[in-house]
């Protein structure tokens, strides 16, 4: 009885969700670690996991995970410098997120909007002054917002690229004078734009007012990440804007929180040029040899090739997580953990 219900929930689920046309199956969207290829040790969860989520952490292990993401065609962060916000964020009264909630819809797809922990520019978490976002999958900041010109930032997210876009160069103009009434400062007008220097992005749920678990799980997991992450030279913290590395930070509901930690990875193609190294076919001597790339290659800026989009990530998790689904863009668990996602390179997505 309990299998047939679970059934028809699944299946109203998949009607709800819909199918683009171009919904892959859950072995060909994104590689899956093998051990002749990536080692013995490759689905081994971390013997070494210095923290741990309280014992009352529990989360629904039986649920179906794959091809139950709703697509979306844009995804933005707002940098509001804090890591818990109201349960919806678009009620944050004079908060961008709460301005385009209000305002028209991109023409190019669904917008998925995320708060953020990315520092604002005055180091404030008022909303009365512009702040940045993040554009995904453009992986293009956007500076100088304000709820004004938010019309302005939808413009921008309509020449960007997508989801769905094939990968090729990016082309947001570098300066964008919003159009608004005459008495306006020129200061509140002029939105820029540059490319994020971070190779990937690991962002985290950590909305504590949604779910008590998205609140306990960020901060241990990125502990976690940092401590893999650090000795590869590819950490970076909210404020180190060298080239190359990986930016984590905390975000706002995106659903499924029964299912915490959710954890998305946005990659640039190749992000550190190990997606194509066998490295379980290597001698130690040969691995030591191999370092991730930690810097823009000054290439054509083409954007987050993928999104890989996990749950049930555990702390124990975190260091297979660094090595193969960050360095390589592949899974270590996707029976389990796989949510869905995008792979621009190969056209295909989850949904």
């Amino acid at each position: 009885m309990a299998s047939g219900i679970k059934s028809l929930i699944n299946s109203a689920k998949a009607l709800y969700i819909g199918n683009s046309g171009s919904k892959a199956e859950l072995p060909d969207l994104f590689p899956v670690v093998d051990k002749e290829i990536d080692g013995e040790d490759c689905d081994r969860d971390c013997s070494s996991c210095i923290v741990q989520y309280p014992k009352s952490f529990k989360i629904d292990e039986s649920d179906a995970l794959y091809g139950f993401v709703k697509g979306w065609s844009t995804h933005i962060l707002v940098a509001t410098g804090k890591s818990d916000w109201v349960r919806d964020v678009a009620d944050e009264k004079g908060s961008i997120m709460q301005a385009i909630s209000h305002a028209k819809a991109p023409s190019n797809g669904r917008l998925m909007v995320s708060a953020s922990n990315i520092p604002t520019p005055h180091q404030t978490t008022s909303y009365s002054e512009p702040t940045t976002v993040l554009v995904l999958p453009a992986f293009t900041i956007v500076e100088n917002v304000t709820p004004a010109t938010v019309p302005t930032l939808v413009s921008i997210i309509n020449d960007a690229p997508t989801n769905t876009s094939p990968l090729g160069p990016i082309s947001i103009p570098p300066s964008i004078t919003a159009d608004l009434p005459e008495p306006t400062p020129a200061m509140l007008k002029e939105i820029t734009t540059r490319p994020s220097p971070h190779r990937a992005l690991i962002l985290l749920c950590s909305q504590k007012t949604r779910d008590a678990r998205c609140g306990q799980s960020a901060p241990l997991l990125r502990k976690e990440l940092q401590r893999h992450l650090a000795p590869l030279g590819l950490y970076r913290d909210l404020d180190d804007e060298r080239p190359g590395g990986v930016g984590i930070y905390f975000i706002s509901h995106v659903g499924g929180h029964k299912y915490s930690a959710n954890v998305m990875i946005y990659r640039r193609k190749d992000a550190f040029g190990l997606d194509e190294v066998e490295l379980g076919k290597l001698t130690e001597e040969e691995r030591q040899r191999v370092v991730p790339i930690k810097a823009q290659d000054g290439g054509e800026d083409l954007g987050a090739a993928q999104c890989i989009w996990l749950a049930r990530v555990k702390p124990e998790d975190c260091e297979g997580i660094v090595k193969f689904t960050v360095l390589q863009g592949k899974v270590v668990k996707p029976q389990s953990q796989l949510r869905g996602g995008f792979d621009r390179g190969k056209g295909l997505m989850s949904w």
